[in-house]
């Protein structure tokens, strides 16, 4: 196996302070899409975690970190979390209009809310 010392990337080292993020998707996420995306510049790779199952991330994963051994140049790996999502029920009307100053109470009760 070739080491480190007798084969070099084909690509440059970076002299530039900032990255080229790829967001992966359902059009960008096979092996092949990673590949040309690497080859066109991207050196970070954004997956979002809401989609997909942990197979679907263990793959991209894996098929990056490939690519990084493949072409000896460091890729960096974005996994964007899910943030919380807040349930608020229904309003009566479909929307609550709130007023400047107006206190406003969000519960998880099923009746909706009625102003």
């Amino acid at each position: 196996m070739p080491t480190r010392e007798t084969t070099h990337s084909r690509f440059m080292p970076r002299s530039r302070k900032v990255r080229i993020l790829a967001t992966l998707g359902p059009a960008s996420d096979s092996a092949a899409m990673i590949r040309r995306l690497a080859e066109a510049g991207a050196d970070a790779f954004r997956i979002n975690m809401s989609h997909g199952s942990h197979v679907d991330h263990e793959k991209r994963i894996a098929a990056i970190r490939a690519l990084e051994a493949e072409l000896q140049r460091p890729t960096t790996i974005l996994a964007d979390l899910q943030g919380p999502k807040l349930r608020v029920g229904r309003f009566a009307g479909d929307k609550a209009e709130l007023k400047t100053g107006q206190a406003f109470t969000f519960d998880r009760g099923k009746a909706p809310i009625i102003r």
